[in-house]
């Protein structure tokens, strides 16, 4: 046992012998590096350390939270006392408490989601990679004139977990990322796009001119955007912004927003919701990416859920809390920070991919937009309706053609379902994740 699981370990004991019926205890430290250059200079540079406990406890069905980053024997006991002291003022919950003890353990198997490689990179290294990455976008094109800035940022850290039900885990994670962000100009326009790049370890990365090269690509491309035409035309996301469209399908299926009635999911399980070729997975289980963990924040295994089977709605995702409500059981999806009532999250929330190619579903399109980038935050999951604004390309008799901006793209999540195809390029850059996507009809607003 580790020190910081053993330290949660403690916690829980003590809240116990204060009259806790119930605790649980979350410790976690982790070390980040961030460092932002723009023009070749180094403009931000943070390094950091942090430790924190905190402790959620449960007297009957009352509940009180805190936390510390005051690891001593003294900072441990205020910890518990303060969360005894609110959990005496606060309201009441039937549903309240710790998970069932069935459904207790964690998943069994190297997620290998910690690399020692971020170590061995020294700060001027870290630091050399993000300045390549920039290097490269500024060489790249003579209309590349002007940068938004690169990144290079790095985290590694142990997360452990404790309750009264004899529960204690803990895991070790790593995470590395390099971004650009370059700017073209032409006449008096100017454009900016970026890419970036993320994962477990630095040997994952791609490398930093791939990452400047594919960001200054993607700049100049949109350069002479015009606007398209207002209309009804098939709309194709890159997988980029495709991902987002997962991400408002999670907010539909969290438990909370079903028995908060604040869903148009609400009341459809079992239901067909969805095209035949739509199969939405959340799996924590899978090595090396993002949204993986042996146990969520109740310390529930993690595991693989199909949400969505072939258009059919399957079931919700759900913590303890939201399970209860629903009268269901918890799918090993709680999520939270370092203290506090568990929320709901996912894994690694993503569309299954289809059959065709990217390309092969461009060709299908006679007249459509190709969307690259999304603006604004307009869906509403308890009506389903989805406005954005968009840039990407125009597409003309099966090829990308011109670029396209200052546009909105309007539908609703039950039509954009219901004529949804994936394409076969299924990639994991985040905890989200989608391949590319065909949208039969969406409004094009434009000029």
């Amino acid at each position: 046992m580790s020190e910081l699981l053993d330290i949660a370990c403690q916690v829980v004991e003590l809240a116990r012998k204060a009259g806790a019926t119930g605790a649980e205890c979350t410790c976690s430290e982790g070390e980040n590096f961030s460092v932002d250059i723009r023009l070749n200079e180094v403009e931000t540079l943070t390094q950091s350390a942090s430790r924190a406990t905190g402790l959620r406890v449960m007297v009957g069905q009352f509940t009180g939270s805190s936390y510390t980053s005051d690891l001593t024997r003294d900072g441990l006991a205020k910890l518990v006392a303060s969360a005894m002291e609110l959990a005496a003022v606060t309201t009441e919950d039937p549903l309240a408490g710790l998970p069932d003890p069935q459904d207790l353990g964690s998943f069994q198997g190297d997620l290998d989601l910690f690399s020692d490689d971020i170590e061995r990179l020294a700060p001027q290294e870290r630091i050399e990679m993000a300045l390549r990455a920039e290097r490269t976008a500024l060489e790249f094109d003579a209309r590349i004139t002007n940068s938004d800035g690169a990144g290079f940022s790095s985290f590694r850290g142990v997360h452990a977990f404790a309750n009264s039900l004899q529960f204690a885990g803990e895991y070790r994670s790593s995470y590395c990322s390099i971004s650009c962000v370059p700017v073209a100009k032409q006449g008096e326009k100017m454009e900016r796009d970026y890419w970036s790049s993320s994962a477990r370890g630095v040997a994952q990365l791609e490398s930093p001119e791939q990452v400047g090269r594919i960001a200054a690509e993607r700049t100049v491309r949109r350069l002479g955007a015009v606007k398209a035409t207002t209309q009804k035309a098939p709309v194709i996301f890159e997988p980029r912004v495709a991902r987002s469209f997962a991400g408002g399908l999670f907010d539909a299926i969290e438990g909370r927003a079903i028995y908060r009635d604040s869903s148009f999911l609400n009341g459809k399980l079992g239901q067909k919701i969805a095209s035949s070729r739509t199969t939405l997975i959340d799996d924590g289980t899978m090595p090396r990416l993002f949204g993986s963990q042996p146990f969520d924040d109740e310390g529930v295994a993690t595991r693989r859920t199909v949400v969505i089977r072939n258009g059919v709605l399957e079931t919700y995702l759900l913590n303890t809390y939201a399970a209860r409500k629903l009268g269901m059981r918890t799918t090993g999806n709680a999520s939270r920070g370092i203290t506090g009532n568990a929320g709901v999250g996912h894994g690694n929330f993503y569309l299954e991919p289809g059959e065709r190619s990217p390309e092969d579903l461009i060709r299908s399109v006679a007249n459509g937009f190709y969307v690259t980038e999304l603006i604004g935050s307009g869906v509403n999951i308890s009506t389903g309706d989805y406005s954005r604004g968009a840039t990407g390309l125009w597409i003309e008799n099966g090829k990308l053609t011109y670029p396209v901006s200052e546009v909105t793209i309007a539908g609703t999540l039950q039509e954009m379902l219901a004529n949804l195809e994936p394409a076969n390029d299924l990639e994991f850059r985040s905890s989200f994740a989608a391949p590319t996507l065909f949208v039969g009809e969406m409004t094009i607003g434009g000029k």
